[in-house]
């Protein structure tokens, strides 16, 4: 069974840095493509940035580029997504994908 369960989310001011964690479970996590996505409050679904399988970064929202890094851990099984330079229209839920599956995601709030 796969299991993903995010972490590290809060609340932080305009031009702050989160790290964002997915611990993942139940999958060949050292060769499985992956991907953050993220929902702000009162719109639609939409991704933010996908890692391949051999560990490389093939997509990034044009919205985060220069400013979020997706990468992983492969001996921690822990998929993770740095922002910098955080705006307010990154306050979102964030959650961690893989194939079907996704976690009960975590909560990013840019406010000053």
């Amino acid at each position: 069974e796969v299991t993903l369960v995010e972490s590290g989310g809060g609340l932080v001011q305009p031009g702050g840095s989160l790290r964002l964690s997915c611990a993942a479970s139940g999958f060949s996590f050292s060769s499985t493509a992956m991907s953050w996505v993220r929902q702000p409050p009162g719109k639609g679904l939409e991704t933010v940035a996908i890692l391949s399988s051999r560990g490389s970064p093939t997509y990034y929202l044009e919205a985060v580029k220069g400013r979020f890094t997706i990468s992983r851990d492969d001996a921690k099984n822990t998929l993770y997504l740095q922002l910098n330079s955080l705006k307010i229209e990154d306050t979102a839920m964030y959650y961690c994908v893989v194939g079907q599956s996704r976690g009960k995601g975590t909560t990013v709030t840019i406010s000053s």
